[in-house]
Order: structure tokens, then sequence, then C-alpha cells
């Protein structure tokens, strides 16, 4: 089972759950339709990995993601304690023809290395100033986060309490702004989560 980073300790994620078509302008940039329930779909723990990989069966492309954990708290409905920035890979060639035949998902975005996070730092709240940033080769490439989001992280929460189990060190990856596109090798990503003018974490990865 492979882990994450959570304040120096490691936490081994049953699942990871995603929320897609989640902004407005990328969901326009790749001209999908705006849907009318909450998009979601599943990674498997064995998505998770270290390493950016540019190439897997088909050329891979990137999509920068606020990510949360999820943990239980004694009496209480579990929350979210930890935040990070995520990489979601996707076989994008893979994703359009499955998408055309009204196939499931997991083919292109649950594959080995789909899923790539820095460190998770806790958090007392979300809120509106809770973003990301990606740059690619010091060009700045996704910006965007809750405040633009068309389901908050709380509203999130609630929905999918309402039909699945989450598990202490469950992530949930919250949907990419616009400016997504084709990794390429040798390019090195750096990632941050800011609230405000603040950085809570950040992290850097060279494409291979």
């Amino acid at each position: 089972m492979n882990f994450v980073n959570v304040e120096k300790h490691k936490i081994i994620p049953s699942k990871i759950i995603c929320i897609g078509r989640n902004y407005v302008d990328h969901i326009n940039e790749l001209g999908n339709e705006t849907p009318d329930e909450m998009v979601v779909f599943l990674k498997p723990n064995s998505a998770i990995s270290t390493q950016l990989q540019s190439f897997h069966q088909e050329p891979l492309h990137y999509e920068a993601e606020l990510c949360f954990l999820y943990q239980k708290e004694k009496d209480q409905q579990g929350r979210f304690t930890a935040v990070a920035i995520g990489l979601d890979l996707t076989k994008r060639d893979l994703q359009s023809k499955l998408k055309a035949k009204g196939l499931p998902w997991e083919r292109a975005k649950g594959f080995n290395g789909a899923a790539v996070f820095s460190d998770f730092v806790l958090i007392d709240n979300i809120d509106d100033n809770l973003c990301l940033t990606l740059t690619i080769d010091g060009k700045p490439t996704q910006n965007g986060g809750v405040e633009l989001m068309m389901v908050k992280p709380d509203d999130i929460l609630a929905q999918l309490n309402c039909f699945i189990s989450l598990e202490d060190g469950d992530i949930v990856m919250t949907g990419t702004p616009k400016g997504v596109g084709q990794i390429i090798a040798g390019c090195e990503f750096i990632g941050k989560v800011t609230c405000g003018e603040k950085t809570l974490v950040s992290a850097s990865w060279l494409a291979k």
C-alpha cells in the first residue's frame, strides 16, 4: 500500500476520491458540458506516487488540484484536516475515447502513478482564500482555488457522505482550474498551496 506524508507522519489512504468538472473555465477549455450533479470518480491507492511521469502507454496530461485529507473525529463526523497540492495525471486521448463510448474513466485516470502529491499540512479551517498555483519551468500555468469551485469542500464532503464511507486517511481531490496540458519530460513542475499571502506547502517535481 502506498502512503502520503502528513506533518512528517506516513498515512496510508484506502482510496482517492476525485471531483471532476468543478471549475467553469476548465469545463470550457475541454469543451465539456456543465454537470447537473457533482462528478465523482475514484483512483486506487496504487495510483499514488512521488514520481511525475510523462508517459504511461501514451503521453500524459497534468491537472493540478487542491487535495484534502479526511480524518474521523471521536464521537463526531469526520472532516478535512490537512491540505496538499496534487497532480491528477490523465491519459487524455484514452479518456476522450472512453467518454465518447459512455464508458468509465478509470483506465485513463487510475493507472499506477496517476496521483502525485506534495506533503499534506494540517489546517484548522477551509475558506475562499485557499488557492493553488502551478508553474512549469518558471511559467505560471494554473492558478485557482476554493473561491472558483462550483462545489466547495464542505459541500463536497457532505455529498460524499450521502453515498460512500470515507476512511481515515482517504484523500479527496477537488478538481482543477484551467491551464491543463501535456507533461513534457525534463520539465520542472512547482506547485504551491497558499492562503492569502502565506504559502502553506510547496513541492517540485521533475517530469521523467
